[in-house]
């Protein structure tokens, strides 16, 4: 991010935000153990995304929940996440700021056969499950797997990482995530890489545990899933948004965007962020800069918080930005 020509509605540096987190009305699970409440994903204003941070995982995860974040993201899938990194991550910060599991949003994901590289895999207990595995055995691995990688022992939010070839194969695979939570080793199901409102529907249809999540590439090839985001809002389903900034450079440096951004003294980026949150979406958020994950989580803060309307986008300025992406659904 270039935060160059816009300020923090504070100061020029940044104060420590107040963790992304609304008090909300909670569900509460009875164990044998003991009685925990499930966190709804739209308790958090947005996710701290730790794909492609390799070596560094465990440090920048750290960082990011010390500075603010309360919600991690991450999946059973070595090629492109390192969950071992994450969960030493959440573990010394949970140490380093007195943290309890439940101040936390744990989501990982379980990914087929086609998202994994295991021939690239040279030792077998990074794997998350066996090639040879059926399909609700690889579920039952992964998620015992990713329970060790994290060092917790129930994971808020479970998403399937993508369809698999046939529907059917990804009806088996939901019907094993749905067993997870039915042990309650695993809270809130979801669903990532879905471009298909049809599709969503259908095994929306079908599920015993419908989905509460859905995470897509927000990118202009999919129409920035505007009738599916819609829909989602309409069923309760929290939308996350990966790539958030990446794929979206023609419309943060855009003159309508960066006028209203200059108006409002707020970092492009950031403000690309607010508006999503304001319309019912939770961003992935992967910055690896303390400056920039403070910035980003004060405005955050107001755009997820009813009572602040200091720094908000007003209905005009989202019928703006929204123009830009050709979202004309209502405000």
């Amino acid at each position: 991010m270039n935060n160059s020509g816009s300020k923090s509605p504070k100061s020029s540096t940044p104060t420590k935000p107040t963790p992304t987190t609304t008090t909300t009305t909670a569900t509460t699970t009875t164990t044998t153990e003991h009685k925990r409440a499930k966190k709804s994903p739209k308790s958090f204003a947005t996710l701290y995304g730790t794909a492609w941070k390799a070596d560094k995982t465990s440090q920048l995860v750290n960082q990011a929940i010390s500075l603010g974040f309360r919600g991690i993201d991450t999946a059973g899938q070595p090629k492109h996440y390192n969950e071992k990194g994450v969960g030493e991550g959440i573990t010394a910060a949970m140490k380093a700021n007195n943290l309890s599991r439940e101040d936390l949003f744990i989501q990982t994901k379980f990914s087929s056969i086609d998202a994994q590289n295991f021939a690239d895999i040279k030792h077998p207990d990074s794997k998350p499950y066996c090639h040879s595995d059926p399909l609700d055995v690889q579920v039952r691995k992964s998620v015992t797997n990713s329970l060790h990688n994290l060092n917790i022992d129930y994971i808020d939010s479970l998403v399937l990482h993508g369809p698999l070839r046939t529907y059917d194969e990804t009806l088996q695979v939901w019907r094993a995530m749905e067993r997870e939570v039915d042990e309650e080793r695993v809270d809130n199901l979801g669903i990532s890489n879905c471009y298909s409102l049809k599709y969503l529907q259908r095994l929306h249809s079908d599920a015993i545990h419908k989905p509460q999540v859905v995470q897509n590439r927000f990118y202009e090839e999919s129409g920035w899933d505007i009738n599916l985001r819609q829909w989602c809002r309409q069923q309760g389903i929290t939308y996350q948004s990966f790539w958030t900034l990446t794929a979206n450079p023609q419309i943060i440096h855009s003159a309508p965007f960066v006028k209203i951004a200059q108006k409002k003294q707020i970092v492009p980026e950031s403000m690309f962020y607010m508006y999503l949150i304001q319309r019912g979406c939770q961003p992935l958020n992967g910055s690896k800069t303390p400056n920039h994950i403070t910035q980003d989580l004060e405005f955050v803060k107001y755009a997820h918080d009813p009572n602040d309307n200091e720094y908000k986008l007003t209905k005009q300025e989202l019928g703006i930005i929204g123009g830009l992406m050709g979202d004309t659904t209502d405000l």
